[in-house]
């Protein structure tokens, strides 16, 4: 998971010493994304090594906007909708790290608190002094935006989270900074700033930096909440677990292992001999499947986790599914239908016609004349032959061919 880290955290976590190490967190939206499981799960293994996890919700640097990773600035949202967001955003850190009380407990921050009450003049000399216009347009997420357009507004943020680092360093005793590969720069500018302001007191207490890879799509974008159609969501009503189960279960081989040592604390030994049983019969999934079940289960629980296991079984099985639930995540997941009203009273070719199941009369006479049409594990032998009973008196589950299966619900 390293991807940089300032020269002396190595010695400094040989010590053995117990560190206080944050991240951020962006509330500009209601729900954090599979791309902040990286940051996530490195507070996870911070706190299971002995350290003192610190989650920073930017509901002051929210306001503004990380330039970092973007190509436009984002849009502006007031102080209610950023409290109600952070508020979101610690539920759903809640299943990774241990907020009860101890020396490893973790404890979340809000930089609002210590930014809101700074004046303008304050910030610029207890602050801005510190930093040259040069410094600052060398940084690497201020470059890449330069020639599309950067405003003072983004121009400053990476001076925010250097004014966040040094009030954790100064009240909370923290001494290190989380983040990924793009927020390097704006960690660097923390360490600057306590360089420049910390005096004697850096002595006893240093500061770090320590930058974790993107996760990245295909294309080499990196996740975000802006990506559009592509982001995977911690919140079920956003992505579901269903859909979120089925997203780890797709991933490439290629990337299964990294996955793996990421997103789950098995053992290297475990992952190995996944690695090696997925070396041995791909098509069985045996890593992919670790990490669907082991994540799903951690973000949504372990009875949403089963229950989108079952459905992702049951969808790619030639079995009958007998399981309402399953019948009915299989529904709301997989284009699924409302059954006509009174459309399965008739006869077979009527019913897939009245539901779109098929373009036309003729066209379902046809596919039922060559075996290709099964409702309720029932094939079909005559295009007058009658509707099977639903299951559970409700469900249809019709198959058209290898590729096509639909469930249908009848309503009440």
């Amino acid at each position: 998971m390293l991807h940089d880290a300032t020269p002396g955290l190595a010695a400094r976590l040989a010590t053995d010493r117990p560190i206080a190490g944050y991240n951020g967190f962006d509330p500009s939206g209601p729900s954090l994304h599979i791309g902040n499981l990286v940051p996530i799960f490195g507070l996870l293994q911070l706190q299971r090594h002995g350290g003192q996890p610190v989650v920073l919700v930017g509901g002051a640097t929210g306001m503004i906007g990380d330039p970092s990773g973007r190509s436009s600035e984002r849009a502006l949202l007031d102080d209610a909708t950023l409290a109600a967001n952070a508020e979101a955003i610690r539920g759903q850190l809640e299943p990774f790290l241990d907020f009860s009380p101890g020396p490893t407990q973790a404890r979340i921050v809000n930089n609002l608190d210590w930014l809101a009450p700074v004046g303008m003049l304050d910030f610029l000399r207890d602050v801005g002094k510190h930093f040259t216009v040069p410094y600052m347009l060398a940084k690497d997420s201020v470059q890449a935006r330069l020639d599309r357009g950067l405003s003072y507004t983004e121009f400053s943020y990476m001076l925010l989270q250097a004014a966040d680092f040094a009030h954790l360093h100064r009240t909370m005793g923290v001494e290190l900074q989380t983040g990924g590969a793009d927020q390097w720069g704006n960690i660097t500018a923390g360490l600057e700033l306590i360089r420049r302001t910390a005096g004697e007191d850096l002595a006893e207490s240093p500061a770090h930096g320590l930058a974790y890879p993107l996760l990245t799509l295909p294309s080499g974008e990196k996740f975000g909440k802006t990506a559009e159609g592509t982001s995977v969501w911690l919140d079920p009503a956003r992505t579901s677990p269903f859909s979120f189960y089925q997203y780890w279960l797709n991933a490439a081989d290629a990337d299964v292992g990294r996955y793996l040592r990421f997103f789950t604390l098995l053992s290297p030994e475990e992952v190995a001999a996944l690695e090696a049983s997925q070396a041995a019969d791909p098509g069985a999934r045996p890593a992919q499947r670790a990490v669907a079940g082991d994540l799903t289960a951690r973000v949504h629980g372990a009875a949403a986790a089963r229950r989108a296991e079952r459905a992702s079984e049951a969808a790619f099985s030639r079995a009958p599914i007998v399981d309402p639930e399953v019948l009915d995540t299989l529904w709301r997941e997989a284009d699924g239908f409302d059954v006509v009203p009174g459309s399965a009273d008739g006869p077979a070719a009527a019913f897939l016609a009245a539901n779109g199941l098929v373009g036309s009369t003729s066209e379902a006479r046809r596919l039922i004349a060559g075996g290709a049409v099964t409702i309720n594990d029932v094939r079909i032998a005559a295009h007058d032959a009658p509707v099977p009973e639903p299951v559970a008196g409700r469900w249809y589950q019709v198959r058209i061919g290898r590729q096509t299966r639909r469930t249908g619900r009848l309503a009440g």
